[in-house]
């Protein structure tokens, strides 16, 4: 009896081992980890590394806060208060991993705003298949909505918007909207399509207004960020860097004197700021290097603003004439290249007249088609641009003086009177 009562225990203990060796078999089948933890060694515990020596480095915003001190005359103590602080996070704190820019957008993505403009199209319309059946082949016509975006940036209390002027040229209507949510119809004040900038104005109180910068003193390397409407996405930021200052001959406008800066910059940016690292406005955003040239299709790190001078002196103009006034002779001048001017015994490229205006002051002067251009009041030119750019600096009633040289390689001194430029269409 004893004998059959042990068999009987030592058959159950065996069926139990055997049943919880096939359980085991089956948990650890499906969750393998728990085996890797198991046979896992337990790792020693390192002695706290000494942290590494943080690199000496040159402050981000140099060129920037030198343009803060160039202006510091023209900024209160609250403003340098302001500069002092997104100068401090630009270069970040102990223990920081990435710079910061969080102030400067911070202090000038209020004065951004979101532009919206419709004007109505009148379109001609062929005949439809039913009315030609019926011998009715005159033309019927339709009227349309045409809307577009862009930005413009807030200059001043009294309600003054820069922006460019191809976001609202033959615009109808042109309605504002502000970072805060406002809404606001804006005049255009004027327009200046020489540098393609145009100033609006809207009635809101407590307005954000956007410190100006420096333009001239920046310098290639510099941090930057641009802020706009991209695409209707409302207040985005983008950063780079200056990559080049003074570019001109892209056909954008007449007068170019754009900085390069390879911040992403698309459809819907047009107006928006280009602000250093201290929240000041340097340019203003307004083309990016297409496949064709200028153009709407982004070639990845190459966009243009325009300096931030130029549009403060295009705003002073407007406001002070209601347009800008330039000197005017009536050339039109083109560049040469090394080739063709050293036929003239010129060493480098140069600048050719290749046509005149009627009744101007140059044909009075006695210039003619084919005059290579070598100086405009003593100062040499190297092209069309900085030619134009010296005349129209000139103020309208002024004499100018012009130093050409013919194709027999004579050279001739000409004073020409100054006329104010026809304003472009």
């Amino acid at each position: 009896m004893d004998l059959h009562r042990l068999g009987r225990a030592a058959i159950f203990l065996a069926g139990s081992i055997i049943g919880g060796l096939a359980l085991a078999f089956i948990i650890v089948f499906v969750h393998p980890q728990l085996l890797q933890r198991a046979v896992t060694p337990p790792v020693a515990a390192a002695a706290p590394a000494e942290p590494p020596a943080a690199p000496a480095r040159e402050p981000l915003a140099t060129a920037a806060s030198a343009a803060s001190q160039g202006a510091a005359e023209a900024t209160s103590a609250t403003g340098a208060g302001e500069a002092g602080a997104s100068a401090s996070a630009s270069r970040g704190s102990p223990g920081m991993a990435a710079e910061s820019y969080a102030v400067a957008v911070r202090r000038a993505a209020p004065a951004v705003v979101n532009i919206s403009t419709a004007r109505l199209v009148t379109e001609q319309v062929g005949p439809s298949a039913w009315a030609q059946l019926f011998g009715d082949l005159r033309p019927s016509y339709e009227q349309r909505v045409e809307r577009a975006l862009g930005s413009g940036v807030i200059v001043d209390v009294e309600g003054h918007i820069i922006t460019n002027n191809h976001v609202i040229a033959n615009a109808d209507t042109i309605m504002v909207t502000l970072a805060d949510g406002r809404v606001a119809r804006a005049v255009v004040v004027g327009r200046d399509p020489d540098t393609d900038l145009a100033l609006l104005s809207i009635k809101l109180k407590q307005l954000p207004v956007m410190p100006l910068g420096r333009s001239d003193q920046l310098q290639v390397g510099d941090g930057v960020l641009a802020i706009g409407n991209p695409l209707g996405l409302s207040q985005t930021v983008t950063h780079g860097i200056v990559s080049a200052t003074g570019r001109s001959q892209l056909g954008v406008a007449t007068f170019e004197d754009f900085i390069q800066t390879d911040a992403a910059i698309n459809a819907g940016n047009s107006g928006g700021a280009l602000i250093n690292t201290l929240g000041e406005l340097i340019g203003i955003n307004t083309a990016v290097l297409g496949k064709n040239g200028s153009g709407n299709i982004s070639v990845e790190g190459i966009s243009f603003a325009i300096p931030v001078n130029l549009a403060r002196g295009v705003m002073n103009e407007i406001l002070d004439h209601g347009r800008v006034i330039r000197g005017w002779t009536g050339i039109v001048p083109e560049d040469i290249g090394d080739e063709l001017a050293q036929q003239y015994g010129l060493a480098h490229g140069g600048v050719v007249i290749t046509r005149m205006y009627r009744n101007s002051p140059a044909v009075d002067a006695g210039v003619r088609i084919g005059d290579i251009l070598t100086r405009v009041d003593g100062k040499s030119v190297h092209n069309a641009q900085e030619a134009l750019a010296q005349i129209a600096a000139k103020r309208p009633g002024s004499r100018v003086q012009l130093r050409v040289l013919r194709q027999d390689r004579s050279e001739l001194e000409m004073t020409l009177a100054v006329t104010e430029r026809p304003r472009a269409s």
